[in-house]
């Protein structure tokens, strides 16, 4: 059904989920319904997305399900302030990827589509501070490269920089 799908990063992603997260459960996917919403359902999970609606302007709607896990994949480059949504997620769990900043190519921006552009590309320690000042504690964390098949140097640099990183991490408990 769908040719161009990322299959090495949709497998690790899958494999982090099931390894920390293993279904039956349910999650609120951030962003809209996409092929990794269904790679879900076809491995055991309930899921919920967002509607496309403008988390920086409305972090609270992350607080309307009551699910197993929040999940997000490829959604925090987008927000101008990822911050008040992770500061908002009630549940325990969150389960996240990111692009990572290349330090050879600028961040990504769709020509065509004015909502398609990352806002931000983190470092993995970026990130981490981040998650850590909104109060979650990481448990676990993965990198993987994104090899393209073309010639030249940046697709040679891709085929063993890290371009994801992946997050499991747990709401701290209050004392």
């Amino acid at each position: 059904m769908y040719k161009k799908l990322p299959k090495n990063r949709y497998n690790k992603t899958l494999s982090l989920l099931q390894k920390v997260l293993p279904a039956p459960a349910t999650v609120l996917d951030l962003g809209v319904r996409n092929p990794f919403s269904e790679i879900m359902e076809e491995n055991g999970y309930t899921v919920f997305n967002t509607n496309g609606e403008d988390l920086d302007l409305i972090p609270e709607l992350v607080k309307n399900y009551k699910v197993d896990a929040v999940t997000s994949f490829e959604i925090f480059e987008h927000l101008l302030s990822p911050f008040s949504v992770l500061q908002a997620i009630e549940c325990d769990k969150l389960i996240t990827t990111v692009p990572l900043r290349l330090w050879f190519s600028t961040a990504y921006r769709s020509k065509n589509d004015m909502w398609d552009r990352h806002y931000h590309e983190f470092e993995d320690w970026q990130f981490d501070w981040l998650l850590e000042k909104t109060g979650w504690e990481i448990k676990e964390t993965d990198k993987w490269t994104n090899p393209t098949n073309k010639i030249g140097i940046r697709p040679l640099l891709r085929t063993f920089t890290p371009r994801y990183y992946a997050v499991y991490a747990e709401r701290k408990s209050e004392l």
